[in-house]
């Protein structure tokens, strides 16, 4: 019996790794449709997946946790990272990713906007801000902490889904077009950085007085 369990293992380990993608595919084609996360309902999910409902809670102990699985789910499936391990990844991820982005635009706007959504972020900002850090690191080096924390807070901003969505809505400029100037945006940030410029010297320069407003 136990040559038996044992045989069989990776077959039911393939199966059920198989039912777990089916599920999440199931979210993201529905929020694909839809728009929309909050709303869809673990019924709506089983049937698309075509499971028993009772099969997600095998695989996920509730709605939370299968969402907190769905955003890094997703970042893989449209060929992105939310965790670059190195400057040129960050540098270069808006350009990479923002075009993907518009490939697939309700699902990403659904994950800003539904309270599902910024609970899937929100369980990956640690991770991130770990990477952010450590692949940044080379470039801050010089820097103090309070320029540093800076720093990082632009390359979060400028490396996000947020980014791309105002940039498309108040810069009207396609995925592509928001990517590189997200990107562009960071180079000139950086290559000041790394070139011993700071906003304090900027700011530091006296100012012609104006009569104006």
């Amino acid at each position: 019996m136990t040559n038996v369990r044992a045989y069989n293992s990776p077959l039911r380990e393939e199966k059920a790794r198989e039912t777990r993608e089916a599920i999440l595919t199931a979210l993201f084609e529905l929020m694909e449709t839809t728009g929309v996360a909050d709303d869809v309902s673990m019924e709506a999910i089983a049937q698309q997946a075509g499971v028993q409902r009772r099969t997600i809670f095998r695989h996920f102990a509730n709605k939370d946790e299968m969402l907190a699985a769905f955003w890094p789910w997703l970042n893989a499936r449209i060929g992105t990272s939310a965790t670059p391990r190195t400057l040129n990844e960050i540098v270069d991820g808006p350009r990479q990713a923002f075009p993907r982005f518009d490939l697939h635009e309700p699902v990403i706007r659904a994950s800003l906007h539904s309270k599902a959504g910024r609970e899937m972020r929100l369980g990956t900002v640690s991770g991130r801000r770990a990477h952010f850090a450590q692949a940044l690191a080379p470039a801050v080096a010089s820097l103090s902490a309070s320029e540093t924390w800076k720093v990082e807070a632009l390359a979060h901003l400028l490396f996000s889904a947020s980014a791309w969505e105002v940039l498309k809505d108040y810069g009207g400029l396609s995925g592509a077009q928001a990517g590189e100037a997200a990107s562009w945006a960071l180079e000139v940030i950086l290559s000041a950085v790394t070139s011993g410029h700071s906003h304090a010297g900027v700011a530091s320069q006296p100012q012609e007085k104006s009569d104006g407003v």
